[in-house]
């Protein structure tokens, strides 16, 4: 890792991409009132800056689009799977910086005063959505996404699913020892995209989010260190430091991505140590079950998907899990068949690289797999139930509120026949 000083210049993360067409609210807004959900409810393209949510400054549908995902990565939209694939393949490492700009301030420890949302009348209580996590313990280093209820002034109830945390948590505490941790909320879109995706336990993600930087803007990621020892992103706008204790308590209800309520556990407590944060901080709010929501979750996922599919079909051109099935659950893929039964492999492969899916459809390169209506088109001129593939009793999401146990995976080929009069089959045009 390199290190060096400099006068810090750089925006903080969500301050640089704010422009004039952002929608702002100026009216006070009590955090546990829902009307900041509403808000980005009406119109969830919109990016929504609030001005006095618990009297501090928030912004919510920031990266709602994929459109405004790629342009704040300075990309086209269908460069962002293979531009996170290539540094996947590919991380470097990231730079310390020793005036890095969250430190500008450091805030009282008092997390019921920060601009922190109770987003739907049942959750448990204010949710920090959009942090990240930083930790490391036994020589691996860790970033990823966890939901984070707040329980008082210094304390929150993380939400620990069974990956890399969990793991390092659980390896802390059998030593007799509390995980270090720092959340991070601000954060560029490279960094958010590479603590979504599903990576070897060896790969810190912030040298992917690094690569994904330096391939577009010359330099790599730049990271500050904190306190507690922990290198985090110099340009987030909060960090907090803090400690996964070996205590627990209740934590839920949430809005998980299908837009349904998850249920009450018993999950490990967080001690909050340290707030520090830039000159003039805006929290970023992602709403739970909404665009943001899919994307942030979904998009790491395409990359995946296409890689297994094109180990089985060469000719692979596009995946995308759609947002009607929450960007987790359904996807369409585009290939062209070399021969006939491409489409079949197509659909086992997919299914290989996410099996959270559970719906997949196969179409040639000529539907614009983001468009839904051509793909229901496709379906419905190019495939016959003869083509479909169930697969019964397979292991799915837990977030599927119809799986019991296991689910039912359907695949649809709707590509058209190996060696087809395309004449029959090609859409009208002037």
């Amino acid at each position: 890792m390199l290190k060096y000083s400099r006068a810090y210049q750089v925006p903080m993360a969500i301050g640089r991409y704010l422009d004039d067409s952002v929608f702002v609210v100026k009216d006070k807004i009590d955090a546990d009132s829902q009307n900041a959900t509403r808000v980005m409810l009406e119109d969830q393209d919109r990016t929504v800056l609030f001005e006095g949510l618990n009297s501090s400054k928030a912004v919510g549908n920031l990266f709602s689009t994929r459109k405004k995902i790629a342009d704040a990565m300075k990309i086209d939209v269908d460069k962002i799977s293979s531009h996170l694939s290539r540094a996947v393949d590919h991380p470097i490492p990231v730079v310390e910086v020793n005036d890095p700009g969250f430190k500008e301030r450091t805030l009282e420890v008092d997390l019921t005063r920060l601009p922190v949302c109770k987003y739907f009348p049942e959750d448990g209580g204010r949710y920090i959505t959009s942090g990240v996590i930083v930790s490391e313990y036994g020589g691996k280093k860790n970033v990823s996404f966890h939901r984070m209820m707040i329980k008082d002034r210094d304390t929150i109830a993380i939400r620990l699913v069974p990956r890399h945390l969990f793991t390092m948590y659980n390896n802390a505490k059998k030593d007799g020892k509390e995980l270090r941790i720092a959340i991070c909320i601000g954060a560029r879109p490279e960094v958010l995209l590479a603590a979504a995706t599903s990576l070897s336990y060896d790969i810190d993600e912030l040298e992917v989010a690094s690569a994904m930087c330096n391939e577009v803007f010359g330099e790599p990621l730049e990271v500050g260190r904190t306190e507690n020892g922990l290198c985090v992103p110099a340009d987030a706008d909060y960090i907090l430091e803090g400690r996964i204790t070996s205590e627990t308590t209740e934590e839920g209800p949430f809005v998980d991505i299908t837009g349904t309520y998850d249920y009450v556990r018993q999950q490990p407590i967080v001690k909050i140590d340290k707030i520090w944060c830039c000159k003039e901080p805006i929290m970023q709010l992602l709403l739970p079950g909404g665009n943001e929501h899919f994307l942030l979750m979904g998009l790491p996922r395409e990359p995946m998907i296409f890689r297994t599919v094109q180990q089985a079909v060469p000719r692979t051109h596009a995946v995308r899990l759609t947002e009607g099935g929450c960007c987790w659950l359904h996807g369409v893929v585009s290939i062209t068949k070399n021969k006939e039964g491409d489409g079949m492999n197509a659909i086992m492969a997919a299914f290989s690289g996410h099996p959270s899916m559970k719906h997949v459809i196969i179409v040639d390169q000529d539907i614009d797999i983001f468009d839904d209506r051509q793909v229901e088109w496709a379906v419905a001129t190019r495939f016959q139930a003869n083509r479909m593939l169930r697969i019964p009793s397979a292991a799915g999401s837990s977030l599927d509120p119809s799986a019991d146990n296991t689910t039912w995976k359907v695949g649809i080929d709707a590509t058209l026949p190996f060696g087809a009069d395309k004449s029959l089959f090609r859409k009208v045009t002037l």
